[in-house]
């Protein structure tokens, strides 16, 4: 699914990723932990095409990660970031959007609704723009963006920073029961507790 071959990484002088190897397997969970700095964000970056490595190679099921495969490769890859930068637009219009760009139709099913209803989310929230939401809100409606989407492959960074305790274990379960491949970034103990989780250290 995804490997590191000898990958060497800097940044302003500082050495980020060196002769970094490491395969992560179709419908794998995987959670990265680390001091802030250390390269985390930068490893997901990577993936997502964004930024070049000084030495080695990175491939997403079979494809090297490079400019000739990149639109392919993020085709297969849910990213939510951990400052959930969405457009400052009604909620309704931004989910509109991102589906119509990915040519997927939701008038016709529930998947919008069983989503609002499992992240607790009122659908009076689809007429309110992103800056009115608050920082919990906001990463819930990445996450059901993620939902939507319904991509193989799920890069979340600090997914639940913003939850209380019960919201956190409702997602971390959900999201660890998909038949998906899921890379964490998190500091939450609450992924930590499931049995399916490799755990990764940088720094």
């Amino acid at each position: 699914m995804i490997k590191f071959e000898s990958v060497c990484l800097s940044f302003k002088g500082k050495e980020i990723l060196n002769n970094f190897n490491l395969t992560i397997l179709e419908n794998e969970n995987i959670l990265i932990q680390g001091k802030s700095g250390i390269g985390k964000t930068s490893f997901f970056k990577l993936l997502l095409g964004f930024g070049a490595i000084d030495s080695g190679k990175i491939y997403f099921n079979g494809f090297e990660i490079d400019k000739a495969h990149i639109n392919i490769i993020r085709e297969q890859i849910f990213y939510l970031s951990q400052d959930i930068d969405l457009k400052d637009e009604p909620i309704g219009k931004l989910i509109n959007e991102v589906l119509k760009a990915n040519s997927i139709n939701h008038k016709n099913s529930n998947q919008l609704n069983k989503g609002l209803n499992f992240l607790e989310l009122s659908t009076k929230i689809l007429q309110q723009n992103v800056k009115e939401l608050s920082g919990g809100e906001r990463q819930r409606v990445g996450l059901l963006i993620g939902l939507l989407l319904n991509r193989p492959v799920w890069l979340l960074d600090e997914p639940t920073s913003a939850l209380d305790d019960v919201m956190k274990l409702k997602v971390a379960d959900f999201i660890l029961d998909q038949k998906k491949t899921m890379v964490i970034i998190s500091h939450d103990d609450v992924w930590k507790q499931h049995k399916d989780m490799r755990i990764m250290r940088f720094g």
